[in-house]
């Protein structure tokens, strides 16, 4: 099971539930830590790291600028080399290309290469409801569609399940849809990767239909470019008579040496690798070897709505590397499932309110889900300002609700009936000067009967009653101060005395 997560709970609520599952936050912890430790090793090997990172989001940005002038020269390129291009505006209409494909040639089955593309149109679902099953050929994939699950990270789409987890997955479904696992299956790595090659090499041997996505697109020479640790896109990009690729219009670099930055920097970025073991690259059809049709599908999907955002487009350099992932204090204590996306974590919290708008509540608590640390931007090989963007993805989301007279139900209302409160509050100078005399009365009270000391001797006010409860449950609000800045710079004359 892959696609969008249609359903799932508003963001609060998926990050309540992962908060109190503590096998989840152990599982994410181990795995993210691993791989950020892995990355921070091999990028260090790199004196020049802030130079690639900076000529990385350079190739990417030039390609945006003119991205219609490079589609087009794409296009032109790959019908040359034999493949036929076709246009998708939207999921719709992408899944209705591959499924019509598909069943020209007679296909009941596909295999996949691992693609975010292809699970952000729901793919797998859309095939599904015309009789064609999707066999994920990834491990973790294959994990995820075995356990009848979500996909929760970019790189690792089963990162929240561990080994033991994935071998009762194994014993469970495979004999369900293919191959049976070996009664002596084990916790082992090796073990399970093993019996995921023999569930899935038959299924490699029989496909007529292969389906990608692609990490880049080279416009000039109309290469695509697959990177992978496993092997099994090699597969499904040579053994099948047909590939379809579905390729977002971002993935576009303008010439072949464009790649170099892209292809130093995914790795370390990604698996914490110097370099992956496998890149495959195709420009169409190559007479008596491998698929002699290919299709290549352009999808739009809310990109050209992004590309339209000043601030916001910079996400469209995203190379799908999930660095920022792996070092985001939310994502590593909520997981990804509670971001209610195929692209979770601090890039999916910009780029689908950027794809998608803002109008719904799932969406629209996206850009909260922060911190706004920064550590995302410091790791991100393109340089994508991530906090920036959630600061303006969040002026948007209340820029679509400023009408709202009345706040929507399941939002919080308190908290507008406080911004209006003080909004009143501060719009007359008056109002102000007596809210600052009450602030510090309130202070001079708590400072004498707090219980409560926050360091450099500041009384703090306690847990709050009411609304405020749970948000004082878990932090320490300080006592107002006694004296107002103004009353100080009278009683002082501006500290002259």
């Amino acid at each position: 099971m892959s696609g969008t997560f249609v359903g799932m709970p508003a963001f609060p609520t998926a990050a309540r539930a992962a908060l109190g599952d503590t096998q989840l936050r152990r599982n994410l912890a181990h795995a993210t830590h691993t791989i950020r430790d892995k990355r921070a090793r091999v990028v260090a090997e790199v004196e020049d790291w802030e130079e690639l990172r900076l000529a990385g989001a350079g190739v990417k940005e030039a390609a945006l600028r003119d991205l219609a002038t490079h589609l087009e020269t794409l296009e032109a390129a790959l019908t040359r080399a034999g493949a036929t291009v076709h246009w998708a505006r939207d999921a719709e209409e992408a899944c209705a290309i591959v499924a019509a494909i598909a069943k020209r040639h007679g296909a009941d089955e596909v295999v996949k290469v691992k693609s975010m593309a292809t699970q952000e149109i729901g793919l797998n679902e859309a095939l599904e409801a015309v009789g064609i099953a999707a066999w994920e050929t990834d491990l973790a994939e294959l994990i995820v569609q075995l356990g009848e699950d979500l996909p929760s990270h970019i790189l690792v789409p089963a990162i929240h399940r561990n080994r033991a987890e994935v071998r009762e997955i194994f014993r469970r479904r495979m004999g369900a849809v293919g191959r049976p696992a070996p009664d002596d299956l084990t916790d082992e790595p090796a073990v399970l990767a093993g019996a995921a090659r023999e569930h899935l090499r038959e299924k490699f041997l029989r496909a007529k239909v292969g389906v990608s996505g692609a990490n880049f697109a080279v416009a000039d020479t109309g290469t695509l470019v697959v990177v992978e640790s496993e092997g099994n896109g090699r597969m499904c990009l040579t053994l099948p008579e047909v590939l379809v690729s579905v390729v977002g219009i971002e993935k576009v670099v303008a010439t072949w040496s464009d790649l170099d930055p892209m292809l130093r920097l995914l790795p370390r970025s990604s698996t914490g690798e110097r370099m992956n073991p496998y890149t495959s690259t195709w420009s169409g059809v190559t007479p008596g070897d491998g698929p002699q049709e290919v299709h290549v599908v352009l999808l739009d999907n809310g990109r050209t709505r992004a590309l339209a955002d000043d601030v916001g487009r910079q996400a469209l350099r995203c190379i799908r590397c999930s660095a920022c992932l792996n070092v985001c204090p939310v994502y590593e204590r909520v997981g990804g499932h509670a971001y209610g996306s195929v692209y979770p974590g601090p890039i999916g919290a910009i780029l689908n309110p950027l794809l998608r708008g803002v109008s719904d509540e799932q969406t629209a608590s996206l850009p909260y889900a922060s911190s706004l640390c920064g550590a995302c931007f410091e790791v991100c090989p393109v340089r994508i300002d991530i906090p920036s963007v959630l600061v303006d993805q969040r002026a948007a989301v209340v820029d679509a609700h400023r009408g709202d007279r009345i706040p929507r139900r399941g939002s919080h209302w308190q908290e507008a009936v406080a911004m209006r409160a003080a909004a009143w509050t501060f719009s007359d100078a008056r109002r102000l000067g007596w809210a600052e005399r009450a602030s510090g009365l309130a202070g001079r009270v708590l400072g004498r009967f707090s219980r409560t000391t926050l360091p450099g001797g500041r009384a703090a006010a306690g847990r709050l009653p009411g609304p405020g409860a749970a948000w004082t449950g878990a932090r320490d609000l300080p006592a107002p101060p006694p004296e107002s800045f103004r009353e100080w710079w009278d009683r002082t004359d501006g500290g002259r005395s």
